[in-house]
């Protein structure tokens, strides 16, 4: 079973290489690693480079993950966004397990956000309670709602035959075109939300653009295209690499 992982980039230098050792610590080895980058100027493609990893050109992360499937040898396809913290142990042995024992053909997972730990120090412990009960709540109405509607953030594992026939990412999408993905998937296969322990995700957006704000954003886009369909229009001006800017 050879697994494709799939990450698009864009100056994520102080991100990629915690995810890509936390897959180089995993006991599963039958994989390749895929970087789709969008032009960094930092030394995100060396850091790839330096883990064995394989480099396409990509764009905003709709179109890098297609860019990089497009070059892909695995039957399956994982989907990781570069600024995952880290990965729980035996998570790719797993994964694969329970995607096969329970017959699947695209799920998601629960995620967690915290802190790049490089930058632990200046940590606010109050405000993790926010996000506890935030997450604990996505991931709760995740896993309740899965065998009606699909919802899939960060992480995201296919066969490669599903993504061929939705015909992958709608690159038009300005914000939750994972979660528009994984509903279209569905129409295709069996989807399921796996019964791992969370992953941790870069709490990075929360802290620049504000936790309110940003919680908000993605309750009101979440609204939006559960009743009005797929965001294509910038209403929610949902911007990437802005906060990674130097």
């Amino acid at each position: 079973m050879h697994l494709s992982i799939i990450i698009p980039t864009l100056n994520e230098e102080d991100y990629l290489s915690l995810l890509l050792e936390s897959i180089k610590k995993q006991d599963f080895r039958d994989y390749e690693i895929i970087i789709a980058d969008a032009g960094s100027k930092d030394r995100t493609i060396e850091i790839a480079k330096s883990y064995g990893s394989r480099i396409t050109s990509g764009g905003l992360p709709a179109k890098g993950r297609n860019q990089g499937a497009k070059i892909a040898k695995g039957s399956i396809f994982l989907f990781i966004d570069a600024d995952i913290i880290s990965l729980p142990p035996q998570f790719l042995d797993k994964i694969l397990e329970e995607f096969k024992n329970r017959n699947l053909d695209i799920v998601s997972f629960p995620i967690y956000p915290v802190r790049n730990p490089r930058f632990s120090n200046r940590v606010c412990p109050q405000v993790k309670i926010i996000d506890k009960i935030a997450y604990g709540l996505y991931n709760f109405w995740a896993k309740l709602s899965q065998n009606f509607l699909a919802h899939a953030s960060e992480v995201i594992l296919v066969k490669k035959e599903i993504h061929q026939l939705v015909k992958g990412f709608d690159e038009e999408i300005k914000i939750a075109e994972d979660h528009f993905y994984a509903r279209k998937a569905r129409g295709f296969g069996k989807y399921g939300f796996l019964r791992t322990r969370p992953i941790l995700i870069s709490s990075r957006r929360l802290e620049e653009d504000g936790r309110l704000k940003t919680y908000l954003k993605y309750i009101f886009a979440g609204l939006y295209m559960l009743f009005l369909g797929p965001v294509k229009s910038d209403i929610f001006k949902y911007k990437f690499d802005h906060y990674n800017r130097k």
